[in-house]
């Protein structure tokens, strides 16, 4: 079985080292980024040349392909795409919710042809008062329930595509106040105010992946954060939320997170995650998540496979249709 932990890698092709370190790890999935990514047939060698040294045609390979700022694949080779609360607030809500599946339709087009099968949105944290920039016009909407239909339609296009999503950043990002790329933000709301925050990821709670936040919330659990606590995990992502899918943890590398990788990554795994990330191409600290991170097996197992079952081959799609149609969402919306 292979281990429960998704890898970066360092560049646009895999080094030997790196050759040899999935081979002999055999990490669930490859995650990439923009320095990952040059052209179609780079992308598309790359994808292929890691599922040869893992030995299994679907291991997931996944991207954060969500539009506007978080867009790893971007001009001049694909598309670009607007942000999400851009769609939302620029148009009315069921022509927003058509754009929402649309955009995400000829994404999964984009990211199936070049060999990635996972794609790390829909976004469906609240918009929060003073929300951090970290999230800023990725989040839909300040309002739950339109957060949720927003992340059902693109839910439903990657889907379409071929692609399965990753919901996050469970239980919700919203409130944080800082970047959690450079520091751990500490929600101190009271719990009765908590829920609206999960609302959208309970009202998505069937989609078979979701990623974790990196926040401490203080009315829950004061000494650990959300990706870390089995408290959060057991009370609130599968307890209050519902969710029974695969949740991955956010990328293990950021500085939210402290201590030696192998002991984030079974404080990961023991808080009650299936899957570890870690995504910054640093082979030393991979090493070090390697090899704290078991097998899969039992109910994370079941998840991973249901994940990847939720994998089909992609309707058909007339692309030029689709081209002018989101050639008009964005005339209207008056972004390039």
């Amino acid at each position: 079985m292979p281990k429960a932990f998704v890898s970066g890698c360092a560049g646009l092709a895999l080094t030997l080292e790196e050759r040899a370190f999935f081979r002999r790890e055999d990490p669930w999935g490859l995650i990439l980024f923009k320095r990952n990514v040059s052209d179609r047939d780079q992308v598309r060698a790359l994808t292929r040349s890691f599922r040869e040294c893992v030995g299994r045609a679907d291991a997931p390979v996944l991207i954060d392909q969500e539009g506007g700022r978080v867009q790893r694949m971007a001009p001049p080779h694909w598309r670009a795409y607007p942000a999400a609360a851009l769609i939302e607030a620029g148009l009315e809500p069921s022509k927003a919710e058509a754009a929402a599946r649309l955009i995400a339709r000829l994404i999964a087009a984009d990211l199936i042809e070049v060999g990635i099968t996972v794609d790390c949105a829909p976004v469906l944290d609240v918009a929060g008062e003073g929300m951090h920039a970290a999230i800023g016009n990725r989040a839909f909407s300040a309002r739950p329930e339109r957060v949720a239909a927003m992340g059902r339609a693109v839910a439903e296009g990657l889907l379409a595509g071929g692609v399965a999503p990753v919901i996050k950043h469970m239980p919700g990002h919203g409130r944080a106040r800082v970047d959690s790329h450079h520091e751990l933000p500490v929600v101190d709301a009271a719990r009765s105010d908590l829920g609206q925050d999960f609302t959208p990821f309970a009202a998505l709670k069937d989609l078979p992946m979701a990623m974790s936040a990196h926040l401490l919330y203080t009315a829950i659990d004061p000494q650990r954060p959300a990706t870390m606590s089995p408290t959060v995990v057991r009370e609130i992502m599968r307890g209050e939320i519902g969710f029974d899918g695969l949740i991955m943890s956010d990328d293990l590398s950021m500085k939210a997170l402290k201590g030696p990788f192998d002991e984030r990554a079974a404080a990961v795994i023991e808080a009650g995650l299936d899957i570890v990330l870690h995504c910054n191409g640093d082979l030393d600290e991979a090493c070090g998540v390697a090899s704290a991170t078991p097998a899969l097996s039992g109910a994370s197992l079941r998840r991973a496979d249901a994940a990847l079952a939720a994998i089909a081959p992609p309707k058909p799609l007339d692309v030029e249709l689709a081209e002018r149609e989101l050639a008009a969402i964005k005339a209207e919306l008056g972004v390039a």
